[in-house]
This record gives structure tokens, sequence and C-alpha cells, in this order.
């Protein structure tokens, strides 16, 4: 058996930048970081040398790759070469659908558990790369490539997506203390309404043809700089009100991004102590994050009608961690 385990990511500033549609025209940034929620992939020798076995929601047991209905699994072995003799699996700590970037977990852990099958050494960018080509250009995914990276490198990094589709990846280094506090000032609930984010990224893409819509997401590339700023700098206490204009703003890119429910959410957090929030990724649903001093987070907490969910950075990114005999 071989298992990967690759980070989910939470994205503060900068998000939607990464689709195509804007950074041929305008250079995309995001700032985000990984978490200690991870997809694990494994992968076992299927005892028939000529079938192909992959477990997730349902189970498909096959004799020809085209076969697969699940897109990713499907391309991922043509990708690699793999033509039969493996089952594949895979466990999450987070549900699909809440804004932390699932789907290209999945996508990254997976390839890297395929070229290990394979012996074949993958860099993280090598991994990035790859993924982001199967999922916007092979499976047509309305999305960007941030999930990608965020899931292969890991860490606290700001991505620079360029017009020549290459992705800068510039990691973020801070003062031990200024790291602590920033993870503990960070609160994090699961507010339910699961969705697939390809629903509200369809409207996005398209509104990039909108001058005002390009306009505001060229706003927030611009937080990342000066989220940046108050990192080095250790004015922390800024991050919140750098999130809360990142929000306002991107409720402008689509109409699906929020409803009255998370509004609602949004501004009892700010009653109870928070600065500044967002919710995690397209929109719609899935996790709440807001910035709160420790001090007042137990009055945050009790105050929200949501699940608390606990988390800490991850700094290793997709990472093999085991590899067993049966595939020596």
């Amino acid at each position: 058996m071989i298992i990967t385990r690759t980070p989910f990511r939470i994205s503060f500033v900068g998000g939607g930048s990464d689709l195509r549609e804007f950074y041929s025209k305008h250079q995309g940034a995001v700032l985000s970081t990984s978490i200690n929620k991870y997809m694990y992939i494994s992968s076992h020798r299927f005892f028939e040398e000529d079938k192909i076995r992959a477990k997730y929601s349902i189970t498909e047991t096959v004799e020809n790759i085209e076969e697969l209905k699940h897109d990713i699994i499907r391309e991922a072995l043509k990708m690699v070469k793999i033509k039969g003799g493996v089952e594949i699996s895979s466990i999450a700590d987070i549900p699909a659908g809440t804004g932390m970037g699932s789907s290209s977990a999945f996508t990254v852990g997976l390839l890297h558990n395929l070229n290990a099958i394979k012996r074949e050494y993958v860099s993280k960018e090598m991994l990035a790369e790859a993924a982001c080509r199967m999922e916007i250009d092979v499976l047509k995914e309305p999305i960007g490539k941030q999930d990608q990276y965020a899931a292969a490198f890991g860490g606290l990094n700001i991505f620079r997506f360029n017009a020549n589709e290459t992705v800068t990846v510039e990691p973020l280094y801070l003062k031990q203390d200024v790291y602590q506090q920033l993870q503990d000032n960070l609160v994090l609930f699961y507010i339910g309404n699961a969705r697939k984010a390809s629903d509200i990224l369809v409207e996005q893409k398209d509104n990039m043809a909108k001058a005002d819509k390009f306009s505001v997401l060229k706003d927030m590339v611009a937080l990342v700089d000066a989220l940046k700023d108050v990192l080095y700098k250790g004015t922390i206490d800024e991050f919140g009100l750098l999130l809360h204009q990142n929000w306002m703003l991107k409720q402008r890119l689509a109409s699906k991004i929020s409803n009255d429910n998370i509004s609602e959410l949004y501004q009892l957090g700010i009653k109870n102590g928070a600065t500044g929030g967002k919710l995690l990724g397209a929109g719609g649903g899935g996790f709440m994050l807001f910035y709160c001093p420790k001090e007042k987070q137990a009055a945050l907490i009790k105050a929200m009608p949501a699940r608390h969910f606990d988390f800490k950075f991850d700094l290793e990114g997709t990472k093999l961690i085991y590899f067993g005999d049966e595939w020596a």
C-alpha cells in the first residue's frame, strides 16, 4: 500500500484572481495557508491485474480505464500511464464543497500517489502544474490554480499567477510570535450548505468581461501585498480589517457568493469580537473564517449558531506517509 497525505487550504485575500480570464490580462495573486486537515489517498495492488478498483462514495471495478465514472481518477491513471492492477481509495478530514480546495487536494494527492507507484520523482511544482492541467484543461472545470499550488506546496504563501501560465511561489517567513499570533487569532466555523464551487465560478468567470467586476478583482489583488506588509511589520490586528475589505469586494463578483443567512452570520461575528472575516472558497456555504483577538473568542464561539472547527497551520504540503513492501 502507498498512502499520500495532502492538506486543505484557507485562502485569505485575492481569491478569484487565479482564474485564467483574469490573470491573462492582469497578474493575479492570492495569499493563503494550508492547514492540518488532509486528504488521504491510498493505492494497493489489486488481485486481478487486468482490473481497476476505485473506492470513494461508491465502488467501481472496471477492466478499462475509460469505463471509470470518477473523472479525476480516470484522467490521473491515463496521465501517469497506469493501466490496471491497482485499487485506489480516499479518506478526507473535511467534506467536499466546503471551500477548502478538496477537489484539488484529491487531484494533487492522487497524482503524487500514482507517481510513487511508478517510482517517478515529481516535485511539488510538477504536481501542482499537472493537477492544474488536468482539472482546468482536460476536465474543463471552471476553476483557478490556487488550490492545486496550496495543496502541493503547503505553508503560508503568496501565489502569483502570470499571463504566461507560470505561477510564482513566494513563501512568507514571519517572526515566530507573529506567526503564532496569526494562528491563534483565526477562528473557523462550519455553517453548512456544502455546494459545488463551479456553480458560482461559472458566473464569476463570465463577469470578468465586465469592466466593473474586473476592477473589483484588481482591488482584491492589491490587498495581497497590503496583507503581506501587515504580517512583516507585525501589526497583526490590521489583518482582520483587510479580511473584511476583501470580503466586501468579493461579494460583488457574483450573485451567489453570499445570501441573507451568510450576511447575518457574518454580522453576528463582527458584533461579538471579530474585526473581519470571510466565507472560504467560491461562496454560498461551507466554512466561515474570522479574525478575532484571542481574549474575545469565547464570546464569539458562544454567540455563533455554527460548529466551531479547530485547526492549525500545515507546513509540509503533499507528503508520502507510507510505502508498503508490496510495491517494492
